[in-house]
């Protein structure tokens, strides 16, 4: 069977990283995630998935990101039966398929368009999920969500792709359509986001990252009415769970070590959750 050829470059391509990795720790005996549709579109795409280099450590790495990400709009959900869950800059990930919430929940997929395209070619059409394709900076799709539900916004991987002034931008506009509700995603300081150029992955893409924020408050100032709840830092051993830790290689735990020790490494990389 022929695949689905893939024509993304840049930062669109990016998200053939993030599905790589997933895909290829959920083939582990001890996988977190256990994302068969990751696995299942990766083996369906006509596309060199060797060039992106994302080896072992990676694939750990992104599913404990995923992970923490997918048990916050898990919790979200439960204290909300009838939230809207907005992902931002889907991607080809699974997570409302690993979530599997339930019909009262109403789910938005936001990504260009010609993503969006290859998604409705790779994963079943879901009850409730809707699927916008559309640059997430653009502004016409904001009035299509029900304002008056609790929302909670995902972006996994996207805002340090998107222009330094867009991300306040971008937030401002969703905080001022929506009523209540959640933010969580994954933030960089400008030495983090300098490391992630220097990735292998990253560099074969030509892909150039550009939002950084080397304190959370910043963004609160930024767009008022978010408030900050829960700080995880990437480099933070006890923010994890052990085991899922000590998966990783020595020299993968060992730079874990070092980095903790030293707050200017250990404040590269967050996961965040704010409210508003």
């Amino acid at each position: 069977m022929t695949g689905e050829k893939v024509s993304l470059t840049k930062e669109k391509e990016t998200l053939l990283i993030t599905l790589s990795a997933k895909a290829g720790e959920s083939r582990m005996p001890d996988s977190l995630l256990k994302d068969r549709f990751a696995a299942e579109a990766v083996s369906r795409i006509d596309y060199d998935f060797s060039r992106l280099n994302v080896d072992r450590d990676m694939m750990i790495g992104v599913a404990m990101r995923a992970h923490t990400l997918d048990g916050w709009t898990r919790d979200f959900i439960a204290r909300h039966p009838d939230a809207s869950v907005l992902h931002l800059g889907c991607g080809l990930d699974s997570r409302v398929f690993r979530i599997d919430p339930p019909p009262t929940i109403r789910w938005f997929e936001v990504d260009y368009a010609e993503v969006i395209a290859l998604r409705r070619k790779l994963y079943p059409e879901r009850e409730s999920c809707s699927l916008i394709g559309s640059s997430v900076i653009d502004r016409h799709w904001v009035a299509d969500l029900p304002a008056d539900r609790p929302t909670i916004i995902v972006a996994e991987g996207l805002f340090p792709y998107l222009a330094e002034n867009e991300v306040p931008k971008l937030l401002r506009r969703l905080t001022a359509h929506l009523a209540r509700g959640e933010l969580v995603f994954d933030g960089y300081s400008r030495l983090g986001l300098a490391l992630i150029s220097w990735q292998p992955s990253v560099r074969a893409t030509g892909a150039r990252l550009h939002w950084a924020m080397d304190d959370p408050r910043e963004l609160e100032r930024q767009v008022p009415r978010l408030k900050l709840q829960t700080e995880l830092l990437s480099y933070d051993p006890g923010a994890y769970d052990a085991k899922q830790v000590e998966r990783l290689s020595w020299a993968a735990r060992l730079t874990i070590g070092l980095f903790a020790a030293l707050p200017a490494l250990g404040k590269i990389g967050r996961l965040l959750r704010f409210r508003f």
